[in-house]
């Protein structure tokens, strides 16, 4: 199963079992404590997310399947290495940052389809099998299914984290009718390190292993469909879409792989584009341009709220007239939304 896997562009699978009833406390926890946000989907599924079997009856076991995403033409081995290139994009205040893993093609769309193909394959050698794939798509506890299935352990910023691969891997699963063997889990390897909770620039980690999402960059533009919090929008510098600071300053992230799929090679003006290039999109250009990628999915209206701050933290920074032309073009614009976080833009008039 493992070279089917390899054959796919999978990195590694795995085998969990079915039972998560230890994780049940610390899931409802963290939701009473509110720090899921708007991800009411989070809290409408409950116990259901750790209980495969509620969630697809016949269930007995799970596989588990990584896939690393960083784009093929990464610099992993070429000083000063893919991280270092990462982190100097913040050095740009007027360069767009997309996080690493939205660059290329929908990861759903990819993992998914080869899910499917895996499950063809073991099918073939078993005969008729009762299953379902997801990946990021149900109510599933996804990072405690690869945990327990020995594809990492939980980094203290909640990703799980590979010695192989670091954490720049997407995850899918297999819910299956068959039993099967689970799976060793590895021994954690974080330490006394706390680089990601240092450098999370909303202080997102409050703890090792406890994410307030409310805060993190990557729910505030993404998930999130409101105004940033006026006290946040500063702290997101130049990062329109994700965050990825807490990986790229993990040190297992060193041995992260390029993928082998052209999927998540970055598609031409998503990586090193100008704020003012790509708030200048109008929504026909915004839909055709970010077809079957993941950005699609926040719509016309928040990439232009994203941007808006980005743009307010430039000008802030540069005192740019460009920026400020660039604001100003949408200063009358038919959304509330977009015209008060273009306001609050404006309103960083940085050294003039």
């Amino acid at each position: 199963m493992q070279q089917w896997a390899r054959e796919l562009g999978f990195s590694q699978i795995g085998v969990a079992g079915v039972d998560l009833s230890s994780a049940e406390e610390g899931l409802m926890q963290w939701l009473a404590q509110g720090f899921h946000g708007e991800m009411h989907y989070m809290e409408a599924h409950g116990l259901k997310r750790a209980r495969p079997a509620e969630l697809v009856p016949g269930t007995v076991s799970v596989i588990t399947a990584r896939m690393d995403y960083l784009p093929r033409d990464t610099p992993v081995d070429v000083p000063p290495g893919w991280q270092a290139v990462e982190f100097d994009r913040l050095q740009r205040p007027d360069e767009a940052i997309v996080s690493v893993y939205a660059r290329g093609r929908d990861y759903h769309k990819v993992l998914r389809a080869r899910l499917q193909k895996l499950c063809d394959r073991i099918a073939e050698a078993v005969g008729p099998l009762g299953h379902r794939v997801f990946t990021d798509s149900a109510p599933v506890l996804e990072a405690e299914l690869a945990r327990r299935s020995g594809q990492g352990w939980r980094g203290k910023h909640t990703l799980v984290l590979n010695r192989e691969g670091g954490s720049m891997f997407f995850l899918g699963e297999i819910y299956v009718d068959m039993p099967l063997e689970p799976s060793a889990p590895v021994t954690a390897h974080c330490g006394t390190c706390q680089a990601c909770m240092d450098v999370c620039p909303t202080k997102a980690i409050i703890a090792p292993y406890r994410l307030d999402a409310r805060r993190c960059i990557s729910y505030l533009t993404i998930e999130h469909s409101g105004p940033i919090p006026l006290e946040l929008r500063p702290l997101l510098a130049n990062r329109i879409y994700g965050c990825d600071d807490c990986q790229l300053v993990c040190p297992w992230n060193k041995y992260a792989q390029p993928s082998q799929l052209p999927d998540f090679d970055a598609r031409a003006g998503l990586t090193g584009q100008q704020l003012v290039h790509l708030f200048a999109w109008d929504e026909p250009t915004f839909l055709r341009l970010t077809e079957g990628g993941p950005i699609r999915r926040i719509g016309h209206e928040r990439w232009l709220r994203n941007i808006a701050v980005a743009l307010g933290n430039a000008l802030r920074a540069t005192g740019d007239a460009g920026v400020r032309a660039a604001l100003q073009s949408r200063a009358q614009h038919e959304s509330a939304l977009v015209r008060e976080h273009v306001e609050w833009a404006l309103a960083q008039r940085g050294f003039e």
